[in-house]
């Protein structure tokens, strides 16, 4: 069960995904991977229009998503056009792959390293965690969080450190950050991301909300 804060723009869209070995023993396929590429066909493509939604969702709180602080989706669109995108592991690539194409930040965390009880709010003024493993940190004042027992741990700029997912991971949440400026949308990529997990062998099942 996911506790969602009331807010006027988020359309959050979560499912769980369970693989049948950890991360380590699978590999991504090479239909899944050929995704990867702003020229592949998919049932949308990211727009203008898109990434502004999502900066307006983000900006609601009083956070400034833009500069290193730019929506998970821009990044990607970037990473990609400059040929830096790479395969991490399956969770990863496929989420990467429908942020890609919707133009809507993306979550995925490891449901073994995060605790319960999981809510989605506004992270208070000063939070901050480590995202990456160089140990650098975002300020999460004002941004759309989602928090379990020891605080915020993904958003829609960038995930943290502790609750990622390892090559032990075996189940994972994943949250598409939606707008209702763009009705439907995350459903729709939902509905994508979903089939390609389970066409890499995975199964899925919503998130109570």
């Amino acid at each position: 069960m996911l506790i969602v804060d009331p807010h006027p723009l988020l359309e959050l869209h979560a499912f769980e995904t369970i693989f049948p070995r950890s991360l380590s023993e699978m590999r991504s396929s090479p239909e899944l991977l050929a995704l990867l590429s702003l020229a592949a066909p998919a049932p949308f493509r990211s727009a203008d229009v898109t990434r502004e939604a999502v900066r307006t969702l983000l900006r609601h709180g009083g956070f400034k998503p833009a500069g290193r602080s730019k929506p998970a989706s821009e990044y990607l669109i970037k990473a990609v056009a400059e040929s830096k995108l790479s395969s991490i592991n399956v969770a990863v690539d496929a989420c990467n792959v429908v942020s890609l194409h919707s133009g809507l930040p993306i979550s995925v965390v490891d449901l073994d390293r995060a605790r319960p009880p999981f809510r989605v709010g506004l992270a208070r003024p000063g939070s901050s965690y480590v995202f990456n493993a160089s140990g650098q940190t975002i300020d999460l004042g004002g941004l759309l969080c989602l928090l379990d027992e020891q605080g915020p741990c993904a958003n829609a700029i960038k995930d943290a450190q502790r609750t990622k997912t390892s090559p032990e991971t075996r189940r994972t949440l994943s949250l598409i950050w939606g707008t209702s400026a763009l009705p439907g949308r995350a459903a729709q990529a939902e509905s994508w991301y979903r089939s390609l997990l389970e066409k890499e062998g995975a199964t899925t099942a919503p998130v109570g909300m």
